[in-house]
């Protein structure tokens, strides 16, 4: 009867030391949503090669509690109240989704060594259109009011084609036009001189094609799309009047034969030095994803499989008070063939370098 009652005691003990670690734990934890997960292997991560359309589709398990939509939200597992991060708000490409989003610039393979935030939602209709900016600012809205804007270090909007005009378009709205330190454009509209298209940009000859759903299609726009995507795409004739910093990606596939110019208005807003010489990134490894429903059309500008291979980055160097800006051209590749890993890392320290801070600013 003695030892029956010592198990039982020592059974209560160490029932009471879990649950309080539990409590402490939870409480050092920045993040608590209904569906939220973190794993050291990221929720739904894509394998090395041929990713399920039905993985590639979902659209998140982190609700938006306001609108009821969902979004992604990945950051390290070890990430303490108060530590300093960087947010990126990560936007797929029309016709697109999130996780396909998530696995064409993996930024989820980078939150623990860099420090990451990344948010990457879905629009419902696989276009960005100003419907969706009321969810956009709410889950910004969340993540600032989680990790607490002093604890920000840089806020950084990220997209994808047409994803990367939104970016364009959002960032001279009140709402973000204050917050955003710094603006990565993948394929997305280049700030201050815009590269010509190639002869094989386009999906299939004479304009963009309707989406599939492994598919990112991103243009549909620039063959006389949706007025959503024209006005987008208008906008970049004139600079925004907000400071930020500026990374444009593209395929060299995806540009005429003048390709990327050398020179950058945005860089002489700046008064940034001459471009440099491009510094080689080489990678060994293939991206995640790729439109696999366009392969037998043999549209290089467009994308074909995924594979190794190189890329340039040229630097403006010099710019005012710390800002960054950039080009990176990735040789052989168009415009849907998912980043490498080593382009993907070096564009996320280039982000990582540039100026921040401008949450601590805002009342």
């Amino acid at each position: 009867m003695k030892e029956s009652i010592n198990c039982t005691r020592l059974f209560v003990l160490l029932s009471v030391i879990l649950t309080m670690a539990g409590m402490a734990f939870a409480q050092e934890q920045p993040f608590r949503a209904p569906g939220m997960t973190c794993s050291d292997l990221a929720y739904l991560h894509c394998p090395d090669r041929e990713c399920s359309s039905a993985t590639v589709i979902n659209q998140g398990n982190v609700v938006e509690m306001k609108t009821r939509r969902t979004y992604f939200l990945d950051f390290p597992c070890d990430l303490k109240k108060g530590e300093k991060v960087t947010f990126i708000l990560s936007l797929h490409g029309g016709g697109s989704y999130g996780n396909w989003q998530r696995h064409y610039f993996p930024l989820l393979d980078y939150v623990n060594k860099y420090r990451l935030v990344v948010a990457t939602p879905n629009a419902p209709t696989r276009a960005w259109s100003t419907a969706d900016d009321e969810y956009l600012q709410n889950i910004v809205n969340y993540v600032i009011e989680q990790l607490g804007k002093e604890n920000i270090k840089a806020f950084w909007l990220a997209g994808h084609s047409q994803g990367g005009m939104t970016s364009n378009r959002i960032i001279r709205t009140d709402f973000f036009k204050d917050k955003v330190d710094g603006w990565l454009s993948l394929s997305g509209g280049r700030l201050g001189g815009n590269p010509g298209r190639g002869a094989t940009f386009f999906p299939i000859s004479g304009g963009a094609a309707a989406a599939t759903p492994t598919t990112p299609p991103a243009t549909a726009g620039a063959s006389g799309g949706s007025s959503t995507t024209a006005s987008a795409m208008a906008a970049l004739r004139e600079l925004p009047t907000s400071d930020f910093s500026f990374i444009y990606t593209t395929g060299i596939r995806e540009v005429d034969e003048k390709g990327v110019p050398e020179t950058s208005e945005w860089a002489r807003k700046f008064s940034c030095g001459p471009r440099r010489a491009p510094v080689e990134i080489v990678d060994t490894k293939a991206g995640y994803v790729y439109d696999s429903s366009r392969l037998n059309l043999l549209r290089p500008g467009w994308g074909l499989l995924p594979g190794p291979g190189k890329a340039q980055m040229f630097v403006f160097p010099d710019c005012q008070d710390g800002r960054i800006v950039a080009d990176v051209v990735r040789l052989e590749k168009g415009h849907t063939e998912g980043l490498e890993p080593k382009v993907t890392e070096e564009l996320v320290k280039l982000m990582l370098s540039a100026k921040g801070g401008k949450l601590q600013q805002t009342r």
